[in-house]
């Protein structure tokens, strides 16, 4: 059994593909990010940075004591590795996969979530930072349509390197996207989106937070953070 440490957000939602996907048992635990859950004593001991998602796994293959981890990708690489599922097992093709998750972590996350920010939540627009971002965001769809010219997934097969992105790519009209430009991109999204597991990921997902949006207290909380709240 898991505990999956969560709220509904990207990097949230790339758990909850896997873990459907492959069938493994776990129990959602909610963290509220607005009300500022993550910075609980308990959850702090499993994810220092404080955020989420973080997993603590109490049937570690080596059969030693439970096994917490944070940050999404090494999640999702532990859980492929123990699971034997979502990623090729070969050298080069392991390897093709582990660089498209990393991708998305240094890349489409964190421009995907700066151009949320400055387009959405930013209290006041700043026209450098939106273009930036959004132009940065384009980028990257144009990197994932090329990449998918002979293929239907990023590494070939389904994996986590999808799992990964997927997420990043549901917000893309509010982030100054039109799939229609990436005609591949496109069809992959509508291949992930049509898939079983995704649809009861996203209905699981949405359970915890069933009205999503961010108040002005919890945007304090969500982007007033510094080192004081590290101490």
């Amino acid at each position: 059994m898991l505990d999956v440490h969560l709220w509904n957000t990207p990097n949230g939602y790339k758990i909850l593909l896997f873990l459907e996907e492959a069938g493994m048992p776990y129990r959602m635990i909610a963290v509220n990010i607005g009300k500022g859950d993550q910075f609980s004593p308990d959850f702090l001991k499993i994810a220092p940075n404080n955020k989420i998602p973080a997993i603590v796994d109490y049937e570690p293959l080596e059969g030693s004591a439970p096994l917490s981890i944070f940050e999404s990708g090494a999640i999702l690489l532990y859980l492929a590795d123990k699971s034997r599922q979502f990623i090729p097992q070969d050298l080069a093709s392991r390897f093709d996969t582990i660089q498209w998750l990393f991708w998305q972590m240094a890349n489409l996350g964190p421009m995907a979530g700066q151009n949320g920010h400055f387009s959405a939540y930013a209290p006041e627009k700043i026209p450098y930072a939106i273009t930036r971002y959004v132009n940065e965001t384009n980028r990257l769809y144009a990197v994932m349509n090329k990449r998918l010219a002979d293929r239907d997934y990023l590494a070939g097969d389904y994996s986590i390197a999808d799992m990964a992105c997927y997420p990043w790519i549901v917000p893309h009209a509010s982030h100054g996207q039109d799939l229609r430009e990436f005609p591949r991109l496109k069809q992959w999204f509508e291949r992930i989106e049509s898939r079983p597991a995704t649809q009861r990921a996203y209905e699981k997902g949405k359970s915890i937070n069933p009205k999503p949006g961010i108040s002005d207290e919890a945007k304090q909380v969500l982007f007033g953070q510094s080192a004081k709240n590290v101490r």
